[in-house]
């Protein structure tokens, strides 16, 4: 079915790379498109007119109203973002299954989240987690900073990712310029964050999560049967070799530097030196990491304390940890499936022939989705799997671009401008979300350059630098009586210096291009990002240990209801009791009606009197 009737079918045209063939979408394809966005665009005008979103608590943390299927739901989708669709599935047509242990950590980190630190969270009463650091130790500088790592964390890890990778879906698998599908994607998600806050995002979420479900169960089904089962993908799998390295095997009797199957590509976690999954620094270091964005990153906790009691909260943890069981099934092997399908494409093995094929001298990996989606699935079908596609971009970015507003709102701007009105605030909080957008769009360069091969373990590497000393500072706050502010403070900020560092490093000595020497120095080159996050971690505890004894104890009041052994504590904390001042002033508004009632009594006496004379 042409689509010459629809007004701006230009844009559909595809003029990417030869990995993906011109295509052009059909009717009923752009009508699903159509109707998922009015559906999204609804949703979020509900969110605006049934949820108050005029106060600090009914913008940024939906009212506390939401009940455990919207947080579980809201927690996936959050999670699941488009850069895991082209990420993880780049990384299953790469490398094999072993990407997929990102997804099952998850598993035990969310019980954890559930039972250990949302219970305290919740009963020192913080809206936002650098508030809860407020709490815990006093002082505004701890929070100042954490408010600091977490927004440019968001802007390198999640803001430019996800719009590069949304973009990059689209630039494949339809054709749109990349920076036109960045600016149609944003209008979208903007607006609807703008107007509505943390309930539009959590509303859109939930129907975006059983979107995305619903619409990778369908591609995994269809390419699953296309490749004849599991036991055919096992055995096809290593010996998906593109044509030209087929020929020099052949020839030379040597198999080439790139576009080769891992020959461990079906384990999940690999020997100690493995470049991509070694298990010691997978368990020891990369759980750390994750710890952090499961137990104390703003984006994922802001939703589950939107839950409206305790038990929500955690019902809500547990349907996400089921729900994850699935990215290993519907996003890591299709990636598999279409290496095998399309191996001259997705296994390409020299830089010329990637650059040709993708546009990226690295590998072509990152195409494997949306060539599945674009080769095996019908009309009208391609189409929902494409919405499946913008649903997770705008889940994500909605997400990263409300939990960044809240924290420049009320841990940054709150603190310098005590004396804001809650108009202010809101209008801040928009404005901030503007900001966060401009700075994403103009670093999309530097991610396409520093990605390399696997745009989700760039994600990783970068995650792993800032993560784990956050995750040190809760844990310990958590957990240890005697930390102390000072402690605290000084490790998180040393091992944040040191990490930058490090960022700057990759960026400076970016991955080496297929068959060429890595020139970088051996902390870029060898020193990998999992074994590094377990030294950050244990650093930043020792660090916090040693400073926090060697000064004094902080006020022991603090403790109350911000550790886990105090969370059930009634006491009045110190920054909840009334100064000598507001006693006064109250004791004063106490009296005022009694004196008013006296005076009045007084009055009404003299001209009783006075008449009766």
């Amino acid at each position: 079915m042409s689509t010459s009737w629809f007004p701006f079918a230009g844009l559909f045209e595809s003029d990417g790379g030869e990995g993906v063939s011109a295509v052009q979408i059909d009717g009923w394809d752009i009508t699903t498109i159509v109707v998922y966005f009015a559906l999204v665009m609804g949703i979020g005008i509900y969110s605006m007119v049934g949820v108050k979103t005029g106060t600090e608590e009914g913008y940024f943390l939906a009212g506390r109203f939401m009940t455990w299927i919207p947080v579980g739901a809201s927690l996936f989708a959050t999670n699941i973002g488009s850069e895991h669709y082209v990420g993880l599935s780049g990384s299953g047509a790469e490398a094999g299954i072993g990407i997929a242990a990102f997804e099952l950590n998850a598993l035990f980190l969310l019980p954890l989240v559930g039972w250990v630190f949302i219970p305290v969270y919740m009963a020192s009463g913080a809206n936002t987690l650098p508030e809860y650091m407020t709490k815990r130790y006093g002082g505004q500088r701890i929070r100042m900073v954490l408010s600091v790592i977490s927004v440019v964390m968001y802007i390198f890890t999640k803001n430019s990712v996800d719009m590069y990778s949304g973009a990059l879906f689209i630039q494949q698998a339809i054709g749109w310029n990349i920076y036109l599908s960045v600016f149609l994607l944003l209008a979208m998600t903007v607006l609807s964050t703008i107007a509505g806050g943390l309930a539009a995002v959590i509303y859109t979420d939930t129907l975006q999560c059983f979107i995305m479900i619903l619409g990778a169960m369908v591609l995994f089904v269809m390419g699953i049967l296309e490749v004849g089962g599991f036991e055919a993908m096992a055995w096809k799998y290593p010996r998906a070799l593109s044509d030209k390295a087929i020929d020099v095997v052949l020839t030379n009797g040597t198999f080439p530097d790139c576009g080769m199957p891992h020959k461990d590509a079906l384990t999940m976690l690999r020997d100690p030196n493995n470049h991509e999954m070694p298990w010691p620094g997978f368990i020891f270091g990369q759980t750390t990491s994750s710890l952090w964005y499961w137990c104390a990153d703003q984006m994922m906790v802001q939703r589950i304390l939107a839950a409206k009691n305790l038990s929500h909260a955690q019902a809500g943890c547990m349907l996400c940890g089921f729900i994850k069981l699935l990215p290993l099934f519907v996003l890591v092997m299709p990636g598999m499936i279409s290496r095998i399908m399309f191996p001259n494409d997705i296994a390409c093995s020299t830089a010329a022939d990637c650059e040709r094929i993708c546009e990226s001298p690295y590998s072509c990996s990152n195409i494997a989705y949306p060539k599945l989606v674009l080769s095996i699935m019908p009309a009208g079908l391609r189409g929902f799997i494409i919405a499946v596609l913008l649903s997770a971009t705008m889940s994500d970015l909605s997400s990263t671009f409300n939990s960044a507003s809240t924290l420049f709102t009320m841990d940054l701007y709150k603190h310098i401008r005590k004396s804001a009105s809650m108009r202010e605030l809101m209008i801040v909080g928009r404005v901030g979300v503007v900001f966060v957008v401009a700075i994403g769009v103009a670093l999309i360069p530097i991610v396409m350059q520093a990605q390399g091969d696997q745009l989700f373990v760039y994600i990783q590497n970068i995650t792993a630098y800032f993560s784990p000393p956050i995750a040190a500072v809760y844990l310990v706050a958590i957990i240890w009586p005697r930390s102390n502010e000072k402690g605290s403070f000084w490790s998180l900020l040393l091992l944040f210096l040191l990490g930058f560092v490090k960022m700057l490093l990759d960026f400076i000595y970016p991955p080496p291009v297929c068959g060429e020497e890595d020139s970088a120095p051996w902390v870029v080159r060898d020193f990998h990002y999992m074994y590094y996050a377990l030294f950050s971690f244990w650093a930043c505890v020792l660090i916090n240990v040693v400073l926090s004894l060697c000064t004094e104890r902080g006020d022991e009041g603090f403790l109350i209801r911000t550790m886990f052994a105090t969370r059930h504590n009634r006491t009045l904390r110190p920054d909840e009791r009334l100064t000598t001042e507001e006693i006064e002033d109250a004791k004063r508004r106490a009296l005022e009606p009694k004196l008013n009632k006296e005076q009045e009594e007084e009055k009404a006496r003299l001209a009783e009197e006075a008449q009766a004379e």
